[in-house]
């Protein structure tokens, strides 16, 4: 919108249009008298920039990628610099013809170097300090006395002089810290190597937040030192020579900063693809939020420079005693409108304007020139106005508040609202928001109307034509026009922002898996149940699921199918239960269920044995399929426990219990599970101190070798004499020393007393007696564990390795993996044989038999209690000694309690007996008589 002339100037024109056309016409006989520069096709310049690649000098990337300089006629290269004086001095040398420097170019100026500023980049200086964050306390002043990189020691004007002044203006003297040389390296602050940092706002605290360093920032804004930030510069010599370039260089460069902070993402990828890699793409558009108030792109046109903003510099300069009062800078600022050599331009001018001195009628030409000047100022400005308004990198609208049309758009708004001009003009705002967001908007219009506020901020849905919904942070503000109300809305597309935040929040609070909710969202879920429960006075059921034998699917058929398998699961389970209902998973293969506003506690019986039911279906995994069972712990809330942490482990308390009395059931908690739970962890607690106390002893029971009556083995079974429980049952304490981790250690200890004690007989007894010792699967299945250091003891004692035999469980040889096989293999080499214990009673398959090297079989107690003549027990043990014969193995029978059964055994065939009619398991010591007496 063009202002109207002053009426002034109306009433002067008709009287001065004769002398001013005398005056224009000696005007352009000057002009045409100075001699013509011929404009030279696609000259070649050098840009000698700061520091090296990265948004800092995006306009200068934009402009070439954008072929604005080649429509200048420039061909134009970028080099990297690496801080301090260096595009001073290769712009001096002539090995540049541009360079981008800071308001230290005022300084240079005034010492003699013939440089010109020609445009401003950064309306504000990204320079500040960092320190690490030591407390509360914001005070600059302690810096006294700490190490500093603040510019470089190599140059005399270190190119960091508004820092410089900064600390002096607080009171800190350069002598005050100890400078170290500047490696704009962050990790130097974050790891100690030095105390502060000179920084960019827009690059380091980057680092410094990635690495999660704490630090504090120091800004010479603060104490009233606002310097310019990246300026453009260049010499006399080039402007003197080359006018027209630098004037072309200057407006490419400028148009091309304009596009890049419009266009800030592709402008990180033309980073990232043609000029540098040091920085990712994060960094870089963090680069660019933050010049963004820095370079102030909509608010003042880039490349503006304020001579009263210079005189302020040099006012600072001067406090610090770094120039003198009053200094001019005159031809340090970069004139557009001038000519191509300007001191020669100005002695023509002024000769002219001499001549042409006629009295009053020079004082006319001067307002009438000024008024050319006002015209033209007020339609340049229109212009840079309309040109950022179009080139603003966040969406702008004027939209009439009364019909909620949009009366005019830029591009932006377009873009984000994926829409065209004219689809914009026929809608109106309500058209394009979110059916759920009109109704606040509403609101918050009807008091701007109202004039009760002048204007608000939200964060609103727009929906586009093709169905898409784009998130906008929306900023409205009412302003004064010459017809009825208007608004200007200005938006920024947060979309990616709320989508990484919905993310981020779906990964906090469900399973990844399943898509259940997590434990996190089941605790909350529970608090709010409970405190809902409080009020109503209901119950609540948790109940705590486990999948019976997921684990031999996982390890049969790997972890993939094992996934499918718990996805199911989870469906299955939330099939079973109210929408109301919570199912969340907690992790592995552990799920549980809130059942509130519980009226009916029989109610959950049901539930339970629903989930139960429809668990035991198979499930289909590929070619396989795979069968699994459910245990149950259920407890009640406020009947079993007061807080959310006594509700779990109750319910967990209780689904032991379920799986103790042989899974695929539910079980209620009950005060006995508590108390059976305490009892176990204080016995657990007790386990861990059993091996430093010697509490553990050996005992041994008697092989007898059935032929010849006489012993020719034992087997070492460990007891523990607890201080005050007395003798506790290895039943009792080795499943505790299993879930504990201990029992690694006490299984260490049993083998090193047992071989004592078999060297001890080896010597006095028997040189061929052997030592039968058990192995947890635990200890057996563990990886990486070996048997060097039990080949290094018996090596140690002299003793072979068939002095031992290892008795494992069936189970263990069920699938064996490479680890069980490679410890057979290993107890093979070492000559140390194997025993399998309990045959019969597992998972028995004459193919494991075949495929590993087993020494025994050991005939479970439960075949040979009820034997007698042609017994089915007795044609079972007569089975299992004539196969094991065939195979080539030994054949303990366990259980032997009768004189009959030994015979009958013997009978058979068997080889050796073992049970209370030879023996009760027996102290080492006794045991040892027991042998010497036989001999």
């Amino acid at each position: 919108m063009h202002a109207s002339p002053h009426p002034s100037f109306l009433l002067l024109r008709a009287s001065l249009a004769g002398r001013f056309a005398f005056l224009l016409a000696l005007a352009l006989v000057l002009v045409l008298a100075l001699p013509a520069v011929p404009a030279q096709a696609q000259q070649k310049v050098v840009l000698q920039l700061k520091h090296t690649h990265q948004f800092q000098f995006a306009g200068y990337y934009a402009a070439l990628e954008k072929g604005y300089y080649r429509e200048a006629g420039l061909e134009v290269q970028l080099v990297e610099g690496h801080g301090g004086l260096e595009p001073e001095k290769a712009v001096l040398a002539g090995k540049a013809q541009y360079g981008v420097g800071d308001s230290g170019l005022l300084l240079s100026r005034l010492s003699g170097k013939p440089l010109v500023a020609l445009a401003v980049v950064f309306q504000h200086s990204p320079y500040a300090l960092a320190m690490r964050q030591e407390g509360p306390g914001n005070d600059i002043r302690r810096i006294a006395g700490k190490r500093v990189m603040v510019g470089s020691l190599q140059d005399a004007q270190p190119q960091i002089d508004e820092l410089m002044a900064y600390l002096k203006k607080e009171g800190v003297n350069t002598s005050d810290i100890v400078r170290l040389e500047h490696s704009f390296d962050p990790n130097d602050l974050i790891v100690g190597r030095t105390d502060a940092m000179a920084v960019f706002v827009t690059n380091e605290p980057d680092y410094l937040d990635r690495a999660g360093f704490p630090y504090e920032i120091f800004s010479p804004r603060s104490a009233g030192i606002d310097f310019y930030g990246d300026n453009l510069f260049t010499s006399e010599q080039e402007l003197n020579a080359h006018p027209e370039r630098v004037k072309a260089f200057r407006a490419a460069s400028m148009r091309g900063w304009q596009y890049a902070m419009s266009h800030q993402e592709e402008i990180a990828d033309l980073i990232l693809n043609k000029y540098s890699r040091r920085h990712d793409r994060l960094h870089l558009l963090y680069e660019a939020r933050q010049m963004v108030p820095l370079v102030q792109p909509v608010l003042v046109e880039i490349g503006y420079m304020n001579p009263e903003r210079w005189q302020h510099i040099a006012d600072i300069y001067a406090e610090q005693g770094m120039l003198p009062k009053g200094a001019s800078f005159d031809g340090f600022l970069y004139n557009m409108e001038s000519g191509a050599n300007l001191v020669w331009l100005y002695r023509v001018l002024g000769a002219a304007a001499t001549l042409l001195v006629l009295g009053a009628g020079v004082h006319f030409t001067l307002l009438a020139r000024e008024r050319s000047r006002t015209d033209e100022a007020i339609r340049k400005g229109e212009q840079r106005f309309r040109t950022m308004f179009e080139a603003a990198p966040m969406g702008i609208a004027l939209i009439d508040s009364v019909s909620g049309q949009f009366r005019d758009v830029n591009p932006r708004f377009l873009e984000i609202a994926g829409r065209t001009p004219m689809e914009m003009k026929a809608s109106r705002w309500m058209d394009i928001s979110h059916p759920d967001d009109v109704a606040p908007e509403q609101d918050k219009m009807a008091q701007l109307n109202a004039q009760q506020v002048s204007g608000f901020k939200l964060t609103k849905r727009m929906l586009r034509p093709d169905g898409g919904v784009v998130w906008v942070d929306a900023s409205i503000n009412a302003i004064e026009t010459e017809s009825h109300p208007h608004h200007l809305c200005m938006i920024e597309d947060v979309t990616e922002k709320k989508e990484t935040e919905a993310l981020i929040w779906q990964q906090a609070n469900f399973d990844t898996l399943t898509q259940l909710p997590n434990r996190r969202m089941f605790l909350d879920r529970l608090q709010h149940d409970i405190l809902k429960s409080r009020r109503d006075g209901t119950r609540i059921a948790i109940l705590f699921i486990d999948l019976d034998h997921f684990k031999e699917v996982n390890d049969t058929l790997g972890h993939h199918q094992g996934d499918v398998l718990l996805i199911d699961a989870a469906r299955r389970i939330s099939a079973c239960v109210r929408q109301s209902d919570t199912v969340a998973r907690l992790g592995g293969d552990e799920f549980t269920v809130i059942v509130p506003e519980l009226h009916d506690v029989e109610r959950v019986d049901s539930i339970a044995q629903n989930i139960i039911d429809s668990l035991l279906a198979p499930f289909p995994l590929g070619q396989e399929q795979a069968f699994v069972s459910a245990s149950i712990g259920i407890t009640l809330y406020p009947d079993d426990a007061a807080s959310v942490d006594d509700l779990l482990k109750h319910a967990d308390q209780a689904m032991y219990a379920a799986k103790g009395a042989g899974r695929n059931r539910f079980s209620y908690f009950t005060p006995a599970l508590q108390v059976a739970a305490l009892n176990r962890m204080r016995l657990t607690n007790d386990l861990r101190g059993a091996l430093k106390g010697n509490q553990f002893k050996l005992y041994f029971q008697p092989i007898v070798h059935l032929a010849t009556g006489r012993i020719h083995k034992a087997e070492a079974l460990i007891r523990w004499e607890h201080p005050q429980r007395g003798l506790v049952s290895p039943l009792e304490f080795i499943p505790l020393a299993e879930a504990s981790g201990l029992v690694v250690a006490i299984g260490e200890w049993v083998f090193h007393e047992s071989a004592r004690w078999v060297q001890h007989w080896r010597r006095e007894v028997d040189p061929d007696f052997q030592v039968s010792i058990n192995q947890s699967p635990l200890e057996f299945q563990r990886e990486g564990a070996s048997y060097a250091n039990w080949l290094r003891t018996l090596q140690q004692l002299g003793l072979p390795g068939q002095s031992l035999v290892v008795e494992i469980t069936e189970g263990l040889l069920l699938d064996a993996s490479s680890t069980v096989t490679d410890k057979l293999l290993q107890l093979r080499d070492a000559g140390i044989q194997v025993a399998l214990d309990d045959f019969g009673t597992g998972y028995s398959s004459l193919s494991y038999l075949k495929k590993f090297d087993i020494d025994y079989l050991k005939i479970d107690r439960s075949f040979t209690r009820n034997l007698a003549p042609e017994s089915s027990d007795m044609a079972l043990s007569d089975a299992i000694i004539v196969m094991a014969h065939k195979l080539d193995l030994k054949v303990i029978a366990e259980g032997v309690e009768t004189a009959e059964q030994r015979d009958l055994l013997a009978a058979a065939g068997c080889d050796y007996g073992q049970g209370y009619l030879f023996a009760r398991p027996l102290p080492a010591a006794d045991f040892d008589t027991l042998l010497k007496t036989q001999a």
